[in-house]
Formats: C-alpha cells, structure tokens, sequence
C-alpha cells in the first residue's frame, strides 16, 4: 500500500467513525425525547388530575362555608332567644324569692299561733259565726236578764273567754288567707321560674350541641383548606417540571436539527479534506470522540431518569442537560 492508498484509508475510517457516532447521538437523542414526551404526558395528567382535585375541594369548601354560616344565623338567633329568657328570669326571680320569704315567714306566724292558742281543730277555725252568735247572747243576757251576781260574773268570764277565742280565730282566718293568697302567687311563680329554668337548660344544651357541630365543621374547613394548599404546591410543582420538560424537549429538537446541519457540513469537510487526513490520527480523535461521548451519554441518561422519577436535580445535573446546546458543534 502506499502512500496515497493509506492517507485515503485512514480518511475513510475517520469519516465511518464520525457517521457511526452521529448515528449513536441520534439514537440516543431520540430515546431521551421519547422518555421526556412520555414524562411530559405524565405530568400533564397529574396536573389535570390536580386542578380537578382542586375544584372539587373548593366545591366541598363552598358547602361547608354554607353550613358553617347557618349553624351561626342559628346559634346567633337561639343565643338572643336565651338572652330574652335570662332577661325574664333577671325581672322575676328576684319576686319568687320576695315571695318564698314571705310565704315562710306566713307559716311561721301560724305556727306562733297555733302555739299560743293552743291547736285548733278544722271545725274550730271555721266556727266564728257559731262563737260569733253565742257572744252576741251572752251580752243580751248580761244586759237584760235578772241574774245573780254569781251568774254574772260566770256570764262576764265566760263572755271574755269566747271573745278572746273570736279574736285569736279572726286573726287565724286573717293569717290563713293571707297565707294562702301569697302561697298561690307563690307556687304560679314558682312554676313560670321553673319554666324558665326548663327553657334556659334547653336553650343551653341546644347551643351546646350547635357550638360542637360548628367545631367539627370549622376543623373540616380547616383539613379541606389544608388539603387544597397541599394539592395546589403539588400542581405548581407539576408546573415547574413541565416548564423544565418542555426546555429539555425543545434543547433536544434544536441539537437533532443541528446536528442535521452539522453533519452535513461534515460529510461535505469530509469529501474536501481527504487528501489531508493522513497528517492527522483520525483513528484516535475518533476513538476518544466516542469515549467522552459515552461517558456523557451515560451520565445525561442518568440525570434524564433521575428528573423524570420526580427527583430534583443538581446544577451540574441540570448543566448536563443543558449542555446539548452548548456542545451540539462538537459532535
């Protein structure tokens, strides 16, 4: 072989290398496209996904809004109504226990009664007309029989005596009807107190039972607007990683065009610069070429599979990515 032959050998094995490494770049270009386009699809139905999330949350968020602003027209209006009861309760009890004190002290003067004159039986305490008539005789015969003055005298006494009895019984009947009238208001009082007392428990334990339902629909508001904020980060995050997906797509269309272009322009250098190779070791630029250009294959492809697990990436993995537009010219 001489001279000629082997500079125009080595020039075709530079050229056979440089197209099967173009090949490689395109190949290996489009399984990262194919793994974006399928990672972008992902994230896009993670997204919608999302936003349907969201509007379903806001809708749940909307009702529980609606349930929380009635319970609280209905607490409100029962708290105005326990309001109006206590204020009822403020005007009367001090009447009640006006009442109660009299009522004992009514009984008390009965029972001072009773003790000084002895006990009195039923017939007894309504007799008065009965001793009433009998004093009025004693008197007509004291004033208009001839008597002794024995006679008399037991006329005279026993006179005093059924006065003194009519007296003790007219001050009885007296306390009784008293005691009676102020009992009667008394127990009419003490049921409306005891049916305000009533209405305040019911009043109360409905209030409670609404503040505990407006408790528990208050912390499902709260989880709901938790869970939206949640959803909404994971969306925005979604977003971002689309963003960055759709920069890496467009970086990998830009570098096939031109590559296209470049190894155009190669192929024509290629043709042009033949007879000149032999002043160069194409065989080993070639090999090295192909070395860096699987080691930076392997570690792109790593970092691709990395941003498309969901992962965050370095900034020398992001760099590496970026890189193909950079370096497209070196390939």
């Amino acid at each position: 072989m001489n001279k000629t032959e082997e500079i125009n050998a080595m020039s075709n094995e530079g050229i056979t290398s440089r197209r099967i490494d173009h090949e490689q770049n395109s190949i290996s270009l489009e399984s990262n496209l194919k793994t974006l386009l399928d990672f972008k699809n992902s994230l896009l139905d993670d997204q919608k996904n999302g936003e349907k999330m969201i509007q379903e949350l806001n809708e749940k968020i909307e009702v529980t809004k609606k349930k929380i602003d009635d319970e609280r027209e209905r607490l409100e209006e029962l708290r105005i109504k326990l309001k109006e009861v206590n204020d009822v309760k403020e005007e009367e009890f001090p009447k009640f226990m006006e009442l109660k004190d009299m009522v004992l002290k009514a009984r008390s003067q009965l029972k001072m009664i009773d003790e000084k004159t002895g006990p009195k039986s039923n017939k007894e305490r309504i007799n008065i007309k009965q001793l009433t008539k009998t004093l009025e005789q004693l008197e007509r015969d004291i004033q208009t029989k001839k008597l002794s003055k024995e006679e008399e005298r037991k006329l005279v006494a026993r006179s005093k005596e059924i006065a003194t009895k009519l007296h003790a019984m007219k001050i009885m009947h007296k306390k009784e009807d008293h005691f009676r009238t102020i009992s009667s208001q008394y127990g009419n009082l003490k049921s409306k107190i005891n049916e305000i007392f009533d209405r305040r428990s019911e009043f109360g334990n409905r209030i409670g039972e609404l503040k505990q339902g407006l408790d528990t629909l208050l912390d499902n508001r709260e989880k709901l607007y938790e869970e939206r904020r949640k959803i909404i980060r994971d969306v925005r995050e979604t977003s971002a990683k689309l963003e960055m997906v759709n920069t890496q797509i467009n970086a990998i269309e830009f570098r096939k065009s031109r590559m296209i272009s470049v190894g155009s322009k190669r192929r024509s250098k290629d043709s042009h610069d033949k007879s000149y190779s032999g002043f160069q070791s194409s065989k080993d630029r070639a090999k090295k070429s192909k070395e860096n250009m699987q080691i930076w294959n392997s570690m792109k492809e790593q970092a691709l599979k990395k941003m498309s697990s969901g992962e965050k990436l370095t900034f020398d993995e992001m760099r590496l990515i970026y890189s193909d537009i950079n370096n497209s010219e070196s390939f």
